[in-house]
């Protein structure tokens, strides 16, 4: 590969991942070109970016970008593949529920989940638990409608009550 080619695809990987605040690094070998194909059908399905690089090419492209991805540094050995989301916790649900069929791959290596970084694939669960920003939007939502609902209910229920008391009053009187 010439040097400009490199030049080229680091500047391409840069872009992505200046675009992207979710990047999940995973180790794909060992698939078989069946399971190869039939991830990469899962990641395009679910929005799901999934790009093999080379280690020398990605790390240039770490320190060019201008996040700060140091700690993924040293996970930058072996086969790499990288994966792209919007929702943080997407691919490693993704891969997650992949393991099922494969049993060990793909191999989480680490991950830059809103700007936090995770190491290992001991990790894969507590990536799964993130929630994503639509969840967290949604559980501001029904956190800031609950009081409203309870006071809109209250006072439902309360002028039903007055209501009938004035009733019972206006009877008695009569």
């Amino acid at each position: 590969m010439k040097k400009s080619e490199k030049n080229q695809l680091i500047d391409i990987l840069t872009e992505q991942l200046n675009q992207s605040s979710n990047i999940y690094v995973a180790d794909i070998s060992n698939l078989d070109a069946e399971n190869t194909s039939d991830l990469r059908r899962l990641c395009f399905k679910n929005d799901i970016k999934l790009t093999v690089v080379k280690n020398t090419l990605l790390k240039r492209a770490m320190e060019k970008s201008g996040k700060n991805l140091d700690d993924l540094y040293e996970i930058l050995q072996g086969p790499t593949s990288l994966m792209f989301s919007e929702a943080g916790n997407a691919p490693a649900k993704l891969i997650k529920e992949f393991r099922k069929k494969t049993k060990d791959r793909p191999l989480l290596k680490g991950a830059y989940v809103e700007e936090s970084t995770y190491l290992g694939d001991d990790q894969l669960e507590t990536l799964v638990n993130i929630k994503s920003k639509n969840e967290l939007i949604g559980d501001v939502i029904a956190l800031l409608q609950s009081p409203a609902k309870n006071v809109i209910s209250a006072l439902q229920s309360g002028g039903q009550s007055l209501t009938g008391i004035l009733k019972t009053l206006s009877e008695k009187e009569g």
